[in-house]
């Protein structure tokens, strides 16, 4: 296993140790309870849970200390499978809290991950999860090891997780019509990771809650080459849900919006359970409606405490999933959308190993004429050719970055590269459209470079960093920020 993988599963597993609020008992502590408790609890913390396609249900019981949310944390793996492979793409399983089905469970690899999901409300006491083979499941899936299972009910992520979407698996056929295949989220498109944001409210007391999802891919949407070039991955991110809630907790009344198709922002005029959203990832770019169609057979409460610095890019929670960044690059490959061989000459979307991953901090200053607003783009130089200077962008302009704070962006160098080989970064003003309108932007840090690993993983201590201050502007339209 990766080394950066295996410390962040050992991190998980004693974290979720680190927090005795709900319990779950060993076959010891379970004597009297009832024999399939019993046998649920045998199974749980000790050995973790064997899942086989052709076997029964397993189960893990816990105690609630009291009423509320509730989740679920593990290191999971489902040896065989590889979303790199047509037909091994992923193990899924459905998980249910006393027999009610909460969540459905991916799992796209035979590696070790960890992984929480949503179980959503609870009452006080004595409860079991449940995990069985779930219909959907990949042709050469057999099992699914799920070790160290732990319930817990975080305190201070309560709010969070009361208010957290379930998002209900998508349904569209290849160009974008109803009728699809209703479990194809378990080869493309699969939602991963979900995160919150908590933001200011008008009203003195409330907060607004604006949830985010990361897909392995995005089928329709942002050109693939723009994609890499304006936010440094394959991966799609959109926020689904945000709702305002009182000092409470409970929502105010006809402020609950959702990301509709065509990037709307429309009210949610959909059911919820307790305080869950229930929406449907109904475009083929993971836009959102407020109502599942019945064909609908896959569905998602990801656990979603996490959330970004609001200094940093939303890239920053793949950063803290590293796994995501192998999923979206298997993905690619399997659909065919990488080029072979992979050339930094074009600009298509080569290997995902080839790219420098960037994430840098800009500002845009005072425009004094008209026209199109500066952009910056990365570029670098190697030791052995520092005449040639690979751009971000591929000298496209609107693949320039124009907004401000802590972009995300890639730059494609020859197969092989690695940190040791690069000469400098710089940046580079880039109009992004008609005309210039003469603003400079300053760039103050990148805040991280990296290469993925063999494993398609982000390669460990290996990484650029610098802060510093350096502005570019139309007199002066390029400026190193590192060199080796």
């Amino acid at each position: 296993m990766d080394l950066r993988l295996r410390h962040l599963t050992l991190g998980l597993a004693a974290g979720l140790a680190a927090v005795p609020l709900v319990t779950v008992p060993s076959a010891s502590a379970s004597a009297s309870a009832s024999a399939s408790a019993a046998s649920a609890a045998s199974t749980s913390a000790a050995s973790g849970l064997v899942v086989e396609r052709s076997g029964p249900a397993r189960s893990v019981a816990f105690t609630a200390a009291r009423d509320g949310e509730a989740v679920i944390g593990f290191t999971v793996s489902a040896p065989g499978v590889s979303w790199a492979r047509k037909g091994a793409e992923a193990a899924l399983l459905a998980v249910s809290v006393d027999g009610r089905h909460v969540t459905d469970l991916l799992v796209p690899s035979a590696d070790p991950t960890p992984r929480t999901l949503g179980l959503g409300t609870v009452r006080h006491g004595r409860h079991k999860v449940t995990f069985r083979w779930a219909k959907g499941s990949a042709a050469e899936a057999r099992r699914v090891v799920l070790s160290k299972p732990k319930v817990r009910q975080p305190k201070d992520d309560q709010l969070v997780l009361r208010h957290a979407p379930i998002v209900v698996g998508r349904t569209l056929d290849a160009s974008g019509r109803p009728g699809g295949d209703p479990y194809q989220n378990a080869y493309t498109d699969a939602p991963l990771v979900a995160w919150h944001e908590t933001l200011p409210a008008a009203t003195p007391g409330h907060k607004v809650l604006e949830y985010s999802v990361i897909w392995s891919n995005e089928d329709g949407g942002t050109d693939t080459p723009a994609l890499m070039a304006r936010w440094g991955r394959t991966t799609d991110i959109e926020w689904v849900y945000r709702v305002e809630v009182d000092a409470a907790g409970n929502r105010v009344p006809s402020t609950a919006v959702y990301q509709a198709p065509e990037h709307q922002t429309l009210g949610f005029t959909g059911r919820y359970e307790g305080d869950h959203p229930v929406m449907q990832t109904c475009t083929l770019n993971n836009n959102m409606c407020d109502t599942a169609t019945p064909d609908a057979r896959l569905r998602f409460l990801l656990d979603t405490t996490a959330t970004r610095p609001a200094d940093r890019a939303r890239e920053y929670l793949m950063d803290q999933n590293p796994w995501t960044y192998r999923i979206t690059a298997q993905e690619m490959d399997r659909e065919g959308k990488i080029e072979n061989p992979s050339s930094p000459d074009t600009q298509a979307v080569g290997d995902l190993r080839t790219y420098l991953y960037l994430e840098f901090t800009k500002t845009t200053g005072a425009a004094p004429g008209t026209g199109s607003a500066p952009g910056v783009s990365l570029g670098v130089r190697l030791k052995s050719d520092p005449s040639r200077l690979y751009r971000s962008d591929h000298s496209v302009p609107s693949w320039s970055i124009s907004r401000d704070g802590s972009p995300a962006t890639t730059v494609e160098l020859p197969a092989g590269t690695t940190v040791a080989d690069v000469a400098s970064v710089e940046a580079v003003r880039q109009p992004t459209g008609d005309g210039d309108n003469g603003a400079s932007a300053t760039v103050t840090s990148i805040r991280r470079g990296f290469f993925l690993d063999r494993n398609y993983l982000p390669q460990a201590n290996s990484s650029i960093t610098w802060t510093g201050s350096a502005t570019v502007s139309p007199s002066a339209p390029s400026a190193v920020l590192w060199h080796s």
